[in-house]
């Protein structure tokens, strides 16, 4: 996971993402619980869970790369499928879109599971004392 994300970036930014990513997995919850409820045939049916599932990794920050592509392809997908007003559905897909190419933020799962780690290098242990390149002085 590590490689997709390039930066987990910290401060007003990574706050800026989160809202970010609250606001568009809000939305593909809210769409995906339509969808669930509408009462459509099982192809309908099984894209509403898919959409919840991704607004709530969405909104969790939990492999924010791939959820951000899903998006994306679910917001095309709604549009081919039911030719509604595609303004909401085009924005859905830009920010996560934009979420998968920028990451989830210090703010998020991944933060917290793939982020950058800190070594204390005074914590370390010096090289061994036989070793023959160890200079003394």
């Amino acid at each position: 996971m590590r490689r997709f994300i390039s930066n987990f970036v910290g401060g007003w930014p990574a706050l800026g993402l989160l809202l970010i990513r609250i606001t568009a997995g809000a939305a593909l919850i809210t769409d995906g619980r339509e969808r669930v409820y509408s009462g459509q045939h099982l192809g309908l049916l099984t894209l509403g869970v898919l959409t919840i599932a991704d607004g709530v990794l969405m909104t969790a920050g939990l492999w924010t790369p791939l959820s951000g592509s899903f998006a994306l392809a679910l917001s095309v997908s709604d549009v081919l499928f039911y030719h509604e007003g595609p303004c909401p559905a085009i924005l859905l897909a830009c920010m996560g879109a934009g979420v998968a190419l920028v990451g989830p933020g210090a703010l998020s799962i991944d933060a917290w599971l793939f982020g950058l780690k800190r070594i204390d290098i005074e914590k370390l242990e010096g090289p061994p004392v036989d070793d023959p390149d160890r200079r003394v002085d």
